[in-house]
């Protein structure tokens, strides 16, 4: 069976089934990436209210961790996400 079977069989909605693809593309080796929640939405033709609310789906089933970044000037970055 393919990686994302399990996914594919899940209650998520398929926003977050796109989301969660999205990001499995890009990740490193590690399962990680930090793209913005706006390149994403651009990139996948969504809301960033949508993408947002995909990531949340994602973090409450267990397939993603989210980890805020920060600048040196203490600025707000992109967040790093962590694929499971």
């Amino acid at each position: 069976m393919g990686y994302f079977t399990s996914l594919y069989a899940s209650e998520l909605p398929h926003r977050a089934v796109a989301v969660y693809m999205y990001l499995h593309d890009r990740a490193d080796k590690d399962g990680k990436c930090y793209p913005a929640i706006g390149t994403i939405a651009r990139e996948l033709k969504l809301s960033k209210s949508t993408v947002k609310r995909a990531i949340s789906d994602l973090e409450k089933s267990g397939r993603l961790c989210k980890e805020p970044r920060w600048r040196e000037n203490g600025g707000k970055s992109s967040n790093l996400y962590h694929i499971k």
